[in-house]
């Protein structure tokens, strides 16, 4: 049978639907069985949990911006292979999310309280980009997830040792993110100016930063 085709409207309301179900209510079961699932939980002190916790927080932060980011490139996408690509990723982007909330939850504490402002400043960027061409729309995917895989490197370098739970988790999503940036690549990503590249990296910054505490 023909899958039938969205109208714009259509893509509008499963838009509103994803941001919703990445914002406004818990993550809820995960598609795909969550790596530290059989992990015992280490001994963690106070102030390991905390920091533990804050990072865990980044993480679910980008994972949340993930989301909007496919959502808003697969809405202009002009390809349907490319838009059918960019939703595929965004499956597996929500299972991090799950697995990154449930797991701060297990460390005593609660995803980011600006959530919403994540996702909305990703939905707009992935949307802007993606009216440029797909091309463009995949670089953005390449180059971004170039930078959360150094961004998840550093996380593996910094979470307390005996915390294998969360690195479990972190070390399943970098390979799932870098696997994410070569099929952007492999399907005709464009090479961004090194100017909107220092944008990026900067404006990641200011929310891994911002993420950590609030």
């Amino acid at each position: 049978m023909e899958k039938r085709q969205l109208s714009p409207l259509d893509k509008l309301l499963a838009g509103a639907n994803n941001a919703l179900r990445t914002v406004a209510t818990p993550a809820g079961r995960p598609a795909r069985r969550n790596p530290a699932k059989d992990i015992e939980d280490a001994d963690l002190d106070a102030t390991q949990k905390a920091h533990a916790a804050g990072l865990m927080r980044v993480n679910h932060a980008g994972e949340v911006a993930a989301q909007a980011l496919y959502q808003g490139h697969a809405t202009v996408a002009r390809n349907k292979g490319i838009e059918e690509q960019m939703k595929r990723a965004a499956n597996e982007e929500f299972d991090h999310l799950a697995w990154c909330e449930q797991r701060i939850h297990e460390l005593g504490s609660a995803p980011s309280r600006l959530s919403p402002l994540w996702y909305a400043g990703a939905y707009a960027i992935g949307a802007a980009s993606g009216v440029l061409g797909d091309k463009w729309s995949l670089g953005f995917i390449a180059e971004t997830e170039k930078q959360v895989c150094a961004h998840l490197d550093s996380h593996l370098d910094d979470l307390p040792e005996a915390d294998v739970k969360s690195r479990a988790i972190v070390n399943q999503m970098r390979d799932e993110e870098q696997q994410h940036g070569e099929s952007a690549i492999d399907a005709g990503a464009a090479e961004l100016p090194s100017p909107i590249v220092r944008l990026m990296r900067a404006t990641a910054k200011i929310m891994t930063k911002t993420a950590y505490w609030v």
